[in-house]
Order: C-alpha cells, then sequence, then structure tokens
C-alpha cells in the first residue's frame, strides 16, 4: 500500500506571531501585522512597508553559537522547526536519526548577513569577511544547520521555486515518506528584509509602493498596487501514518495531493502570466488527491496583490472550477508576502482551520477588481468536506498546489 502522509505538528514564526495559537487568534481577528521597516533604514527606498516579526528574540530557540553562524531567516527556522517539534509531542533530537529528515524551502538565502559582511568589506578597514559568510547565506544553511540541532540525518533537501516552494516542501516530504523514511521536518521560513533583498525585489517591478500599511497589500482589490514583503512563515512535522498513530499522535490532517509546473516562458509584466500552466498544477493535485472540483472546502489562492497577476489567478481559478468558485480565503494582506514562507504560512492556516473547525473570513478585497470577481469568503464558517486546496506561484513561472484534507477537530477539552 501506499505510504499516507499526516501532518502533527505546526510551527509558526510570522508577522501574526510566535506560535501557532498566536497566529490563529491574530487571522481570526484579522488583525493586520504590516508596518514600517525596522530590521534596517528604508529611507530613499519606494517601498518602506512590510511584515515584521514582532518581539523576536533568536536566544530563546538558539544558542550563541548557531545564532552568530547563522542568518535572520535561519534563526526563524530555529524556532519554528522548536515549535512544531513541541506541537508534535516530540523530542527536540531525533532518538534514530536516520529515521528523520528535512527538506525546506529557500529563495532569498541569508541575506542580511551577507549584507552586513560585504558591507564590512567594502566599506571597513579591515577590508575582510567574517569566517560564516561562506555558510550563512547559502540558500541550503537553514537545513543543513537545523540537521545538525536536531539530528535529523535521513533524506535531506532544498526545494528552490520562490513563493511556489513552501508547497513543494510538503510535496517532497510526501515522496520521501512513501520512500520509507517516517518522519520530514518540512516548510520554509523567509527574511527577504535587508537593503540589497529590497533592491532585487524592486527590480521586479511588483512590490507596493504605497505607504498607508492598511492599503498597500490589496491582492484582488481595485486598489492593488504591489505586494508587501514580509518575513517568516512555518515549519511541520510530516509523519507516515502509522508511525503518527503508534505514538498516538494528534494528527493535524493529511497530505492528499500535490503538483507543479512551470510557465516555460519569461513573463509578460504588463499583460501576467498565461494562467493555462498554473491551472494545470490546480487540476494535477485534485486528481491525485481523487478529489472533485466540488468536493473542495476552501481555497487559500496565491494573492500577490498585482493586478495583471491576480487577474490571471482568478482566470486559472475559472478554469478548474466554474464561473463560481469555492470560497477562496487569504490572509497575505494582515501578514505581508513571505515568499516561500508565505505559502508554508497558508498550508498552516489551512490546518489550524480544521483543526479549530472554523474557516476563517479572508482579509480583503473590500471590491473585488474586474476579472477577480471569486468567491471570497466573506464571515469565518465551519468546514464541510475539509478538503483545502492551497495554491502558490514563484516568479518567472514556478506553479504548485497541495491538497489538505483536515481530520475531525479534537473533542472539547482536548485542545493541546
Amino acid at each position: 500500500m501506499t505510504a499516507r502522509a499526516v501532518v502533527t505538528g505546526i510551527g509558526v514564526v510570522a508577522p501574526t506571531g510566535v506560535g501557532a495559537d498566536a497566529h490563529w487568534d491574530s487571522v481570526l481577528a484579522g488583525t493586520r501585522r504590516t508596518g514600517p521597516i525596522t530590521l534596517f533604514d528604508p529611507a530613499g527606498y519606494p517601498t518602506r512597508v512590510a511584515g515584521e516579526v514582532p518581539d523576536f528574540d533568536a536566544a530563546g530557540f538558539s544558542d550563541t553559537r548557531q545564532r552568530v553562524q547563522t542568518d535572520r531567516w535561519t534563526h526563524l527556522g530555529f524556532a519554528a522547526t522548536r515549535l512544531a517539534l513541541t506541537d508534535a509531542g516530540l523530542p527536540d533530537e531525533a532518538p534514530d536519526p536516520y529515521q528523520w529528515a528535512v527538506t525546506l524551502a529557500s529563495s532569498s538565502g541569508g541575506n542580511l548577513f551577507g549584507q552586513r559582511e560585504l558591507q564590512r568589506l567594502w566599506g571597513g578597514p579591515s577590508r575582510t569577511v567574517g569566517a560564516y559568510q561562506s555558510i550563512a547565506w547559502f540558500y541550503a544553511a537553514s537545513v543543513g544547520q537545523l540537521s545538525i540541532r536536531h539530528q535529523l540525518k535521513g533524506p535531506c533537501g532544498v526545494t528552490v521555486s520562490e513563493s511556489a516552494g513552501g508547497l513543494d516542501s510538503l510535496a517532497h516530504a510526501v515522496r520521501t515518506i512513501r520512500r520509507g523514511t517516517p518522519l520530514v521536518v518540512a516548510g520554509a521560513t523567509e527574511c527577504p528584509l535587508s537593503p540589497y533583498a529590497l533592491a532585487c525585489q524592486l527590480r521586479s517591478g511588483l512590490l507596493s509602493d504605497v505607504a498607508d500599511p492598511e492599503r498597500a497589500y490589496r491582492p484582488f482589490d481595485t486598489g492593488a498596487a504591489g505586494y508587501v514583503p514580509a518575513e517568516g512563515g512555518a515549519v511541520f512535522v510530516v509523519e507516515e501514518l502509522g508511525h503518527a498513530l503508534a505514538r498516538g499522535a494528534r494528527i493535524y490532517g493529511e497530505i492528499t495531493g500535490w503538483a507543479a509546473t512551470h510557465d516555460a516562458a519569461p513573463t509578460d509584466r504588463e499583460a501576467g502570466p498565461d494562467p493555462t500552466h498554473y491551472a494545470r498544477a490546480l487540476r494535477l493535485a485534485l486528481d491525485r488527491a481523487a478529489v472533485r472540483p466540488h468536493d473542495v472546502d476552501v481555497i487559500w489562492p496565491d494573492a500577490l496583490g498585482v493586478p495583471a497577476y491576480d487577474r490571471a489567478e482568478a482566470a486559472a481559478l475559472r478554469a478548474v472550477f466554474g464561473a463560481t468558485t469555492p470560497p477562496v480565503t487569504t490572509q497575505k494582506p494582515l501578514t505581508g508576502r513571505a515568499h516561500q514562507g508565505g505559502s508554508a504560512l497558508d498550508a498552516a492556516t489551512a490546518l489550524l482551520a480544521f483543526h479549530h473547525g472554523l474557516l476563517p473570513a479572508s482579509a480583503g478585497p473590500e471590491q473585488p477588481a474586474p476579472g477577480c470577481e471569486l468567491t471570497f469568503l466573506r464571515r469565518p464558517r465551519p468546514p464541510r468536506s475539509r478538503i483545502a486546496l492551497v495554491g502558490a506561484r514563484g516568479f518567472d513561472g514556478f506553479n504548485s498546489a497541495v491538497v489538505l484534507r483536515g481530520a475531525a477537530p479534537p473533542p472539547a477539552g482536548d485542545e493541546r
């Protein structure tokens, strides 16, 4: 029989809070957590609004040596992983290292660390960089550090597909489980907030330059003007079903289908991407999950906030579901867009919604833009089929989708 992969632990470190409970409370309250950038001085940049993790203390999740060797993006990964393992009721180190693995997504890497060291090289009197520059910026740094810290010595890897990567990591975790590894740590965190990282994002032409945090990021809205960058994300403990049941684990849900496609052509920034291949990824994920489109309970979209891209995503959803889609909800306006960490956070929100028995209302749009008239979830409601479709698009053509089937909520009084 084909092994089944379930999620037994969720660790969230996001602008909505540190920990799954804090994140869920912010989502239900619809509290916007974007604001002025404080990690560096953004004066002189057209984009000055972002989503930052509030009151984050890396010292609570890693020791001094680990912090010195790594970037803030990895510090967030240390925290999310520790929270996920604790949430799953697992020890901090694998009892059998070769039976536990880690696969995370990455995008910009350790850009804050790299910025500091390169400034020291070219602007400081020593004209040197620190010894850890060679490893802290690298896109695989978080996976390597977490493998060492938690003794995760099974098949490990990194997915690199920008915002689609958070979903690709979950798909890779399922494949790893089906090949015989019973437990995989998966997901993604991101910190794209440094002068260098912001300059790279500005070059894409997709960032919002609206100064008001309440109006800066409005996907599918007539006022959409681009996205707001954010740090953070989510990490999951993904287990083979029998392994989880044998130890009496609480199960959030199952990863039942996934797919990835690529546009195979440069994106026209004015016209937006061709929706064909994104729609194909959505269909493939549903087919592999053996789910009919009308059985989907709720959709978490990519929600870039760029008008042409939003219209293309809406067109892809209509191509799969018809003129009337299942309810669509997005919380990215509350947090900003954390690239691969953002798609992982969407998956976490979906699983938490099923766990709590309540689908959260969408954070907008106030007024859907022409071509973006989807069935947005305007108020929370209980789930019906407990099936979520989560979609994500990475810059320049990456498309990914994951189907999650939520477990029934725990009995009253058993909310661990």
